[in-house]
């Protein structure tokens, strides 16, 4: 019935089943009986209507899956990367936090990541070299490393720092960061 309905209006095969699928044969029927020009604007209307329900849709099952997370930092082990280095994280859905703890002399060698970086210091002095200058950062203090950006850093004193990355480093998650990993 449907498929003879729309080949009168000269649909062809898949489009009928299209418009069945999208919009119902209900709003079919109602578009039979509108003009060439109506039914295209009217299908369009459809179309936009669908996808704003359907994105309402995915942003109402994304913000049920989410669940707020409390997580002390002394519940979560340090890893040990070297001597000198240890750190912890805690990966949110598109964030990743990490607490790294540096003896005096550490250092972390030249990389660069497609991650955002805000690298805060809770204690001590670590010395930044990035875009061609060193940067000492000190307690209380803030430097932010834009994504693809080389830099390395040293520890001045012993130094923790709170680092924020933007998406998640898959290379911490992974445990394949292997320039922070061994003897430095």
């Amino acid at each position: 019935m449907l498929i003879c309905m729309t080949q009168r209006l000269g649909f062809t095969t898949e489009k009928c089943i299209n418009l069945q699928n999208n919009i119902g044969i209900a709003s079919m029927t109602k578009m039979r009986k509108l003009s060439p020009s109506k039914r295209d604007s009217s299908r369009k209307k459809t179309a936009r209507a669908k996808s704003r329900s359907r994105a309402r849709s995915r942003m109402t099952k994304r913000a049920a899956k989410t669940e707020f997370q409390y997580i002390p930092w002394h519940t979560i082990p340090l890893e040990d990367l070297n001597p000198l280095l240890q750190r912890q994280f805690v990966v949110g859905q598109d964030i990743m936090l990490a607490r790294v703890l540096l003896k005096k002399g550490c250092i972390v060698p030249e990389h660069s990541h497609h991650n955002e970086q805000l690298t805060y210091i809770l204690d001590g002095a670590l010395k930044f070299w990035i875009d061609g200058k060193e940067v000492v950062v000190h307690a209380g203090e803030v430097l932010c490393i834009p994504a693809n950006m080389p830099h390395k850093a040293e520890a001045m004193e012993d130094t923790v720092d709170l680092d924020v990355f933007n998406p998640p480093r898959a290379d911490w998650i992974n445990r394949t960061d292997q320039y922070l990993r061994g003897e430095k």
